[in-house]
């Protein structure tokens, strides 16, 4: 190798501009400015955006037909459903949850971990028997309204399209409604048996050692 000959100079990277921000930087910039702005991600507008695409979609084939039937028939249902079943169905949860409380207030919960005692307890347990109770009455109604005229039996203009007796719907329904019901009540179950157990197979801590912080070690 001749001596003369010098090793080419490596030329360092050319840094970015004094105050330009990195590529990743200026991505997680804008992506925190779009959250601030619009509350979510750009996947959540971009699935909204889907979803009411589809909607007009199906309203676009449905007024097709008979446009105002259909739209006299959503507004109906808007109103109905805000001025009667709103308050019915929120005033039987606030019944029944009054109920098993046995009419007593909903217990405030106290500051501190461990300090609630019985009534957070009780305010679990009763909570739980609500959502409980909650989930299945809201799947069976929601099919009540879906299939109203089929329940009831008004299904006059559907029978050629299902092929059945129209009184069978009513007990159909019945029965889906007591399954929906028994499924919560075994849920509830099994999970009221396997949570005492997760609770005695904790151990207590050392003496001295605090339940929120783990020993040094």
């Amino acid at each position: 190798m001749n001596s003369s000959e010098q090793p080419e100079a490596i030329e360092p990277e050319a840094s970015p501009p004094e105050g330009a921000e990195p590529p990743v930087r200026r991505r997680r910039t804008l992506a925190a400015r779009f959250r601030g702005l619009y509350g979510e991600s750009p996947w959540h507008l971009l699935t909204l955006l889907g979803c009411l695409a589809v909607c007009a979609y199906a309203a676009q084939r449905l007024l097709e037909y008979d446009w105002f039937e259909v739209a006299k028939w959503i507004v109906l249902g808007a109103l109905v459903h805000d001025l009667v079943l709103v308050p019915l169905y929120a005033g039987a949860d606030w019944l029944l949850g009054r109920a098993l409380r046995r009419g007593r207030p909903v217990p405030q919960p106290v500051a501190g971990p461990g300090q609630d005692g019985a009534a957070g307890a009780e305010r679990d347990t009763a909570v739980r028997v609500l959502n409980h109770l909650r989930v299945p009455a809201y799947l069976s109604l929601l099919l009540l309204l879906v299939y109203w005229p089929l329940v009831f039996q008004d299904a006059e203009p559907y029978a050629g399209a299902t092929g059945l007796d129209p009184t069978v719907f009513l007990g159909r329904w019945l029965l889906i409604t007591a399954v929906l019901f028994g499924l919560s009540a075994l849920l509830f179950t099994l999970r009221s048996v396997v949570r005492p157990r997760r609770g005695r197979g904790a151990a207590p801590p050392p003496e001295g050692v605090s339940p929120d912080r783990p020993e040094a070690l």
